[in-house]
């Protein structure tokens, strides 16, 4: 099986951050948020917050904003997209295969509405629940092997397709493995 991160990779561009900026022409009161969303992701990549620390002391947020704002999830992703399926990239659209796999630190929620639209049946991203806030698991780094091996416990990873070194732990599982920048592709292994 090809096992492809997301973001960047075969998506041009961010998917979350995009959301969040949607979302806030959308609710301008969206806009509260950022500067927190902004310090826990500088916190998080500096190793100050774990994950667990986030899901106890951030998520509940957006919950709570949705529920507050009796705002729907599905129909959040299927309007953003349908905003957004262009930006597929051409060299994953001509090779994509029954099998592939997405491997993601994006939240289920938001991936599951582009891959049915992708006909991509298999989905490895960071479990995110939307009635409590807590992140379950959390596809991020070196933990995306272990969510990998969780979902195929014999899983055999054909290609593996990236655009962040952060990946680069998971090349030694693969029998090739690829950078990919914009619409280049760059054989790694």
């Amino acid at each position: 099986m090809n096992v492809y991160d997301f973001d960047e990779t075969i998506y041009d561009g961010e998917s979350s951050i995009e959301f969040i900026l949607d979302y806030i022409r959308v609710d301008p009161k969206v806009i509260k948020f950022v500067p927190s969303i902004i310090r826990i992701m500088f916190l998080y990549e500096r190793g100050k917050i774990t994950f667990d620390d986030f899901s106890e002391k951030y998520a509940h947020k957006l919950t709570d904003y949705f529920a507050a704002n009796n705002v729907t999830v599905e129909h959040l992703m299927q309007g953003f997209w349908d905003k957004r399926m262009h930006k597929i990239k051409p060299f994953y659209l001509a090779q994509k295969k029954a099998d592939d796999v997405i491997l993601t630190a994006s939240p289920t929620f938001m991936m599951r509405e582009v891959c049915d639209r992708l006909g991509v049946k298999n989905l490895v991203a960071t479990d995110f629940d939307l009635e409590t806030g807590k992140v379950k698991n959390a596809c991020f780094r070196e933990n995306k092997i272990r969510c990998f091996f969780d979902a195929f416990p014999d899983g055999e990873i054909d290609a593996f397709y990236t655009d962040s070194v952060n990946d680069s732990f998971l090349f030694p599982l693969a029998k090739e493995a690829y950078m990919v920048k914009k619409n280049k592709i760059i054989r790694v292994k």
